[in-house]
């Protein structure tokens, strides 16, 4: 019997997405979450891509995302997802739903790049092109349309910039050395999405595909590319009200921040190397929105929060007469939860952005990130406009 039209695009359109830090909080809960949704257990709320113009844009339905991954853990989706279930964030029903799309997805994670560990003498572009072997390996297997690459693994420290990383030429012969790590984990990972093919997504602050180099070889090779440091909460809402402020012309004088967090962000980020990462991309678009410098943020480690983040705001803004306001706000929630349904967002629209023939940077998908690469725009609702007028123009390039 054949298809209606509709349902062979759709069955042309399956989507692998493949998480670097397949086994973390975040890729857990974006899995468990799809597997609720594409079954019918729970509905789409939080994701953007739910709502018009994206549910007539052609985007790959939530049933046709297949989930595979990179991880150096060996701790596998499911345990991890207990884990969320015990600490009250996930429903045991909805666990015991999506408990074999855990399995499934698992069996699909394969070991990650380790910089201090793996192959003995084996360089970073021997370990790339492994792990993009993973990658085409999966496509293949689940007959996938494409893959779309989201990058959750744990903050890196930033970068500082070699000559290499410049020059696309002078990187690929250098990550031929298995003296050198010319590249952090992060752009590893990123290097092998493009050697796979694979659309790609930074939802941290890490280099990943940031570096000059990559992002030019991206685009010479047909590869979309979005970033970097999913905007999930708190900066979410300060890029919801600083442009208020701006409308009504008042002065910001200070807009001072404090993050709580546990779990594995908070032990990865109460290292002052890696936290830097974090606080250079959360502080950049509210000093740009603001034009005010005295933007000071505290990120500070409470094990006992596990995935639930605190974020406390206080802001001091000059009005009419020299008079002073004082606005402060409370963010609590849990962290996971806040990104997993940006991550299927990402996923959906970068298939797209693929299938449109779109390379490098799209920086419409700024909306997503607090640091957007291609785009010096903050404002969420400028944001918002320019991501539903790309995700029409996107969607009329691809034909059905």
């Amino acid at each position: 019997m054949m298809q209606n039209a509709s349902a062979r695009h759709r069955a042309a359109e399956r989507t692998g997405i493949w998480f670097v830090g397949a086994r973390g909080s975040v890729a857990s809960t974006a899995t468990l979450g799809l597997a609720a949704i594409a079954e019918g257990q729970a509905p789409p709320t939080g994701c953007v891509t739910a709502q018009e113009p994206f549910t007539s844009a052609g985007l790959p339905e939530f049933t046709d995302l297949v989930v595979g991954g990179h991880d150096i853990s060996s701790v596998t989706m499911t345990k991890r997802a207990e884990c969320l279930v015990e600490t009250g964030m996930v429903p045991p029903r909805l666990f015991a739903a999506a408990h074999d799309a855990l399995e499934r997805a698992d069996a699909e994670v394969r070991p990650g790049y380790d910089p201090h560990g793996g192959p003995g003498g084996e360089s970073q572009q021997a370990s790339a092109e492994r792990l993009a072997a993973d990658i085409t390996s999966f496509r293949d297997r689940h007959a996938l349309a494409r893959v779309v690459v989201v990058d959750l693994s744990s903050t890196e420290p930033p970068v500082d910039l070699a000559p290499e990383h410049d020059d696309p030429a002078a990187l690929l012969t250098a990550l031929t050395d298995p003296a050198r790590a010319v590249l952090p984990a992060s752009s590893v990972s990123a290097y092998a999405a493009i050697l796979a093919g694979a659309a790609y997504a930074a939802f941290t602050p890490s280099a990943g595909m940031g570096l000059p180099a990559l992002a030019q070889l991206a685009r010479e090779r047909g590869i979309p590319v979005a970033g970097q440091d999913g905007k999930t909460g708190q900066t979410w809402l300060r890029t919801v009200m600083a442009p208020a402020f701006a409308a009504r012309n008042l002065k910001v004088l200070s807009w001072a921040g404090t993050n709580l967090l546990g779990g594995g962000d908070g032990a990865t980020l109460a290292d002052p190397e890696a936290v830097r990462s974090k606080l250079s991309s959360k502080t950049r678009g509210l000093t740009a929105l603001t034009g005010s410098d005295i933007t000071p943020l505290h990120i500070d480690n409470v094990p006992d929060l596990g995935d639930i983040k605190v974020a406390w705001d206080h802001v001091h803004v000059e009005g009419f007469l020299g008079s002073r306001l004082t606005l402060q706000t409370t963010w609590s929630a849990h962290d996971s939860m806040l990104a997993a349904p940006l991550v299927l967002d990402l996923a959906r629209l970068l298939a797209l952005a693929h299938a449109a023939g779109i390379s490098g940077p799209v920086p419409e998908l700024g909306f997503f990130f607090k640091d957007p690469w291609g785009s010096d725009v903050h404002d969420a609702a400028e944001q918002s406009r320019a991501l539903e007028g790309w995700v029409r123009s996107a969607a009329a390039q691809v034909q059905p």
